[in-house]
């Protein structure tokens, strides 16, 4: 490898890159957000209790069933298949013609779900019981029982897997190159092809990929820290002065003397 070649890629290229990485990191966080989102909805409704009869249970199982298989689907099979599918599968099936970066997003965004559905299932799950039933006896429903009581407590639990979504997602936008999306992968092999520096290109990629993946693993360990706050709590109790046998005496003799 000549260094010498990287610097010329760089700096011949580097508003190439700027926008892969761009490209990159937009349909990466958005992604995941909507993603997010999409696993949030699900998880909950996976979580709803079963009702012992009625039309409900048997609505909440065909709920159950059509959810399950969207996330064995989506979990089952790969994002290149996926992106593949969706752009040309349904431009061939339905003449639908749509916006490769939204494409983009729409993938990753479904697929992210797949994912973030069973991480925040688990989530709720790994809750003590105990917690549902205070909640339930005092006459919460489930609806309000998992935004004030659960889900604070399970998204937390959950933050690292969703950063590693966030990751994972960042590295796996390379795949949406076989639809024309010109995220960095793609960008890199236009400029490898027009210089035919395969391994220098590359390497500068890689770069930027570490870079994107490091600083988004830092601040998410940031989040992290800040959400568990201080590492020992010193209770008010133990704040206040706590006044001796000698010092009540003398303050009893202070009041005496006036």
């Amino acid at each position: 490898m000549s260094f010498d070649w990287v610097v010329k890629i760089v700096s011949e290229n580097w508003q190439m890159f700027l926008r892969g990485a761009g490209t990159t990191l937009l349909v990466a966080l958005t992604g995941t957000i909507i993603g997010f989102v999409i696993g949030l909805l699900v998880g909950v409704v996976r979580t709803v209790p079963m009702p012992e009869k009625g039309v409900k249970r048997y609505f909440l199982k065909l709920v159950n069933a059509l959810l399950f298989i969207y996330i064995e689907i989506f979990r089952g099979t790969p994002m290149i298949v996926q992106a593949m599918v969706i752009y040309y599968g349904t431009a061939l099936a339905f003449n639908l013609n749509m916006d490769r970066l939204f494409a983009a997003i729409l993938i990753v965004s479904i697929n992210t779900g797949a994912y973030m559905s069973e991480i925040i299932r688990g989530g709720i799950v790994s809750i003590d019981k105990g917690q549902f039933e205070a909640a339930d006896a005092i006459g919460m429903k489930h609806f309000q029982v998992m935004v004030n009581v659960i889900l604070p407590q399970a998204i937390r639990n959950i933050l690292p897997a969703t950063g590693n979504e966030f990751v994972i997602n960042i590295k796996d936008t390379s795949v949406l190159n076989v639809i024309s999306v010109t995220e960095l992968y793609f960008q890199t092999k236009s400029v490898a092809g027009n210089n035919f520096r395969y391994f220098e290109s590359f390497f500068v990629a890689c770069i930027l990929y570490f870079i994107m993946t490091f600083t988004v693993t830092r601040i998410l360990r940031l989040i992290e820290r800040k959400l568990d706050g201080p590492d020992n709590y010193i209770m008010y109790a133990n704040q206040m002065q706590v006044e001796t046998p000698e010092d009540m005496a003398k303050k009893n003799k202070e009041v005496n003397m006036y």
